[in-house]
């Protein structure tokens, strides 16, 4: 696919239309570093918004879940779907209460999901996911088996119809604004892993892996 997409009615940024993007890599560098995805659909006539992990290879995302998950099991039925992931980078304080804004970078992705029923793509869609999350944990883990296989449903959605939208910088204040005595300024807001805490019951002599001891939410 080509990379810019241009945008439709549904994707077209129109409130603050300059900071929508519609360069493929830029909404995949979103994409690729957040870890939830928020997931809208409607069922007789009651809309849904359902928050929920995911992965991305190429040009799909992939969403999974119980076989018996009331998301999956309508969005199965080919209605249509809309996921958006957003990254708060920080918060921007002006002086007035009415220019405060916030830092960010965000995803919306309409289109139609389908069920994964290859067992080799499902298999390796569930290693995305893994692997989005926390890259190494897949070889180090015990795979899931064919009863968990079976509980567990897949969806792909191609990534078609997308927009980002971006808000970085300082504050934007009024002219008449600037001489008002307060402070003004950003304030970044990040994930930052802790060190990591051994289970209860944990096996012992067994070392923290390197990707658990270093991790990092910014994709390499």
């Amino acid at each position: 696919m080509s990379d810019t997409k241009a945008p439709t009615a549904r994707t077209r940024v129109v409130r603050e239309a300059h900071r929508g993007v519609y360069e493929r890599a830029a909404a995949y560098e979103i994409l690729d570093e957040g870890f939830i995805c928020h997931v809208g659909f409607v069922v007789d006539g009651q809309p849904f918004v359902i928050p929920t992990g995911y992965g991305r290879t190429g040009d799909n995302l992939y969403i999974h879940g119980s076989a018996a998950s009331r998301m999956l099991r309508n969005l199965d039925k080919g209605i249509p779907v809309c996921i958006t992931v957003t990254l708060l980078d920080g918060l921007v304080l002006a002086r007035s209460i009415f220019n405060h804004s916030m830092n960010y970078r965000s995803v919306v992705v309409f289109g139609t999901a389908m069920a994964v029923r290859d067992d080799q793509e499902k298999l390796e869609a569930l290693r995305l996911l893994s692997e989005h999350i926390l890259p190494g944990r897949w070889a180090d883990s015990r795979l899931p088996n064919e009863k968990e296989l079976k509980q567990t449903l897949v969806l792909r959605l191609p990534i078609e119809e997308f927009s980002a939208k971006v808000r970085q910088g300082p504050a934007i204040d009024d002219e008449e604004d600037l001489s008002f005595p307060t402070w003004a300024g950003v304030i970044p807001l990040e994930v930052v892993p802790g060190q990591p805490i051994d289970d209860l019951l944990l096996a012992p002599n067994t070392t923290v892996p390197e990707y658990a001891r270093v991790y990092s939410r910014k994709k390499k």
